[in-house]
């Protein structure tokens, strides 16, 4: 019986101790930081005096835009980022919307003349890639603020056509 009862105990034993956690080597650390700010920046588009503005692109020629990937019209426009708290470095817009093209232009959507709008870093004439963000200028914030400047043209997807071009795009505030 004391045999029964030993080989019990510590088939017992050795059962908790297949259930007991391991010890494992930690493999490195990861560390958290953060930011807490006010929401404290206000935005003016273009001298418009609010976070709302518009572009007026030039009268463009079908000429112009007689082929796939031509351009013309370019028109420089701001987004004045001011008044930010203190603690925040640098700003980046991100564009969205229901007008954004497969080639990160925006769609016109007056007429299919074979027109679409497109979006320049203002500092480096590079067209910006409306669905991943790519070369949408980042700004350093001085003093709380920073002016971004940005350009829009006409971009041909073939030969254009004769047709009005209206457009729009929402901008949303990255704060690194």
């Amino acid at each position: 019986m004391n045999k029964t009862l030993l080989s019990a105990a510590l088939i017992a034993g050795f059962g908790i101790a297949a259930f007991a956690p391991q010890t494992a080597r930690a493999d490195g650390t990861i560390t958290f930081t953060g930011k807490v700010v006010a929401n404290t920046c206000s935005f003016n588009v273009n001298s418009s005096g609010s976070a709302n503005g518009t572009v007026a692109l030039p009268v463009a020629f079908t000429s112009a835009l007689a082929a796939s990937g031509a351009v013309t019209g370019k028109t420089p426009f701001t987004i004045v980022v001011s008044g930010c708290d203190s603690k925040l470095t640098s700003v980046q817009e991100l564009f969205s919307g229901s007008n954004l093209m497969a080639d990160g232009n925006l769609q016109n959507t007056a007429a299919t003349n074979n027109v679409e709008v497109q979006l320049l870093n203002g500092t480096t004439n590079s067209p910006i890639n409306l669905n991943t963000g790519a070369n949408s200028p980042v700004g350093t914030l001085s003093g709380g603020g920073v002016t971004l400047n940005y350009a829009a043209q006409y971009y041909a997807t073939g030969v254009s056509t004769s047709g009005l071009v209206n457009t729009s795009v929402t901008y949303t505030t990255s704060y690194l």
